[in-house]
């Protein structure tokens, strides 16, 4: 490249500050997001440290010279508008940081349940010794909705400690990390122990698991979301949970986000709630930033760039996954 390409980092509450050693062969700019519009013009690269902000669609129009974002997440959906999927600018995730963690996160909810540990934190702070029996996990059924990176991350995980996984996606087919992945929601969510949701937030996502498929879980079943809290009908599973049509849920990501003190959420019997950290392991910060600068090095010496988002789908596809299905 003839000049220095023009880097623009948007962050949020965190300034990230391991991005100096890109400093030598690019302009650093570092904003907030309500000084975005300050830096965009000119801006060659886009950093969204702060991955949840819609900054970007706002200052579209200035941004005259913008030719990759990358998003500090794997889901991309509160970045994502029709100009720039229609534009020829690359998209880039975070695929690779977080799909190991939330994966223990999904196992560690499903061991709370099944041993029910708050049931004997109760009792130590009552100071009462009461013995009760736990439910195994080894030979429990979980469907995973999403068999992306993620969701075959959760799949790997508890088919090693000894549960049976299937997946639901976009099309039918056999897989090695889901024995089998199917289309219909509610037909695989039916004889199901443990409903993991791991999809990403698209228009043919929203809303998936509304008062049917609730209606068709067991009685003694648990939901596990750890995609986006759009993918759930929020107000059909309340009302599931108060009328014990599932038994319990754990949420690290809701709709409304962040939650409401007021909402009904906080104190329906069942649920765990989490504030989306189901992969905020130590050092993921670090991690993320070192990413982008492997990635900017892939930029400059005119290598493909890693983890490209199908702007259309709104992922980055799988490696193991076939092309055209989710």
């Amino acid at each position: 490249m003839d000049a220095r390409p023009v880097v623009t980092v948007q962050h949020g509450e965190s300034v990230p500050d391991r991005l100096d050693s890109i400093s030598a062969d690019a302009e650093l700019r570092m904003v907030s997001s309500s000084r975005l519009a300050e830096a965009i013009a000119g801006t060659d690269v886009l950093f969204l440290y702060d991955f949840s902000s819609p900054a970007l669609e706002s200052v579209w129009p200035a941004a005259d010279a913008l030719r990759w974002v990358q998003v500090a997440a794997i889901g991309v959906d509160a970045v994502l508008f029709d100009d720039l999927i229609d534009s020829d600018v690359v998209v880039t995730n975070s695929r690779g940081i977080f799909e190991e963690p939330i994966a223990e996160y999904v196992l560690g909810q499903i061991l709370a349940f099944a041993k029910d540990f708050r049931r004997s934190w109760d009792a130590q702070r009552a100071g009462r010794w009461q013995h009760f029996d736990t439910e195994p996990i080894a030979g429990a059924s979980v469907t995973i909705v999403g068999p992306g990176p993620v969701g075959r991350a959760i799949a790997r995980l508890l088919r090693a400690v000894g549960m049976s996984v299937r997946g639901v996606g976009r099309s039918p087919r056999a897989d090695p990390d889901f024995g089998v992945i199917g289309t219909d929601v509610r037909a695989a969510v039916a004889g199901a122990d443990y409903v993991v949701l791991a999809a990403p937030l698209t228009p043919q996502t929203r809303g998936v698991v509304d008062g049917g498929v609730l209606d068709a879980m067991r009685p003694t079943a648990r939901l596990i979301n750890v995609g986006r809290g759009e993918l759930v009908d929020t107000d059909a599973l309340v009302a599931a949970l108060r009328a014990g049509a599932i038994a319990g849920a754990a949420l690290d990501v809701v709709d409304p986000e962040p939650l409401p003190a007021t909402h009904p959420l906080w104190n329906v019997p069942g649920v765990r709630l989490t504030p989306h950290n189901s992969g905020d392991i130590t050092g993921w910060r670090i991690a993320l930033q070192e990413q982008f600068v492997a990635n900017f090095r892939r930029y400059l010496s005119g290598r493909p760039l890693q983890n490209v988002i199908d702007k259309r789908r709104g992922y980055a596809p799988s490696t193991a996954e076939p092309s055209g299905t989710g």
